[in-house]
């Protein structure tokens, strides 16, 4: 039997590309979006009494990641890159259908709109079901997880002296938490865990419409090299 669904709402996120995502979005919580509703969930009924939520659980698709039976086995970062598990024993992108779950902060209520953050997901993210977060039916003290029994161990984020005051800039300019957001995305090493980082290797990632270079000077830390707009191609 075969299902269709239509996306109910639209996430404009900081996230331009899959690189550098939160693995976890409580990882990151100065990253910050939008939902945006689309008809006819836009009007106000359809938000009637989320003023009392704090959290939500966002379905939505994984538009931009493979996805169906030929991802059996995933490799999970948390187990160094290189061992395989089974896709149910993980939340790799890789589904067999491409559906994901988050649960993000709800920070305002707007028309056709509500402001998120502590998000992972990547902006035009489609948005199929929003559900309020229950506290004591969804967080249960006693489950466990022996393959992610703990938060990850984060990397300490150094900052050459102009890459900060570039950072600054730009978050003056977009009015958003541009030293936060980067320093909370990359302390999580969003390079393949597989990969052994060189003190050469430079390393970028975009952040609204920012190029953020880094490069690793120690494995276990990361330093920020420089901050550029990335300008609208000329017509």
């Amino acid at each position: 039997m075969a299902y269709q669904f239509e996306p109910i709402a639209v996430v404009r996120s900081c996230f331009s590309e899959k690189f550098a995502i939160p693995r976890q979005p409580s990882l990151a919580p100065a990253a910050s979006g939008v939902i945006e509703l689309l008809p006819p969930y836009d009007q106000p009924e359809a938000v009637a009494g989320l003023e009392g939520v704090s959290h939500l659980w966002l379905l939505f698709v994984f538009h931009a990641a493979p996805s169906g039976p030929t991802h059996l086995r995933v490799r999970p970062p948390r187990l160094g890159g290189n061992q395989r598990i089974g896709v149910f024993a993980s939340r790799s992108t890789h589904r067999p259908n491409p559906i994901g779950q988050s649960v993000v902060k709800l920070d305002g209520i707007e028309p056709g709109r509500l402001r998120i953050s502590s998000i992972d997901l990547l902006d035009g993210t489609p948005i199929l079901d929003i559900k309020p977060y229950v506290p004591y039916a969804d967080s249960l003290p006693m489950a466990s997880n022996s393959l992610a029994d703990a938060a990850p161990i984060l990397l300490a984020v150094d900052w050459a002296p102009a890459a900060l005051q570039q950072a600054r800039d730009q978050a003056d300019r977009l009015c958003q938490p541009v030293v936060e957001v980067i320093e909370q995305c990359l302390a999580q090493d969003p390079k393949p865990a597989y990969q052994q980082p060189g003190t050469e290797r430079r390393y970028g990632v975009r952040f609204w419409d920012l190029n953020v270079c880094w490069h690793y000077p120690q494995p276990d830390r990361i330093c920020v090299l420089s901050i550029e707009q990335i300008l609208p191609a000329a017509h």
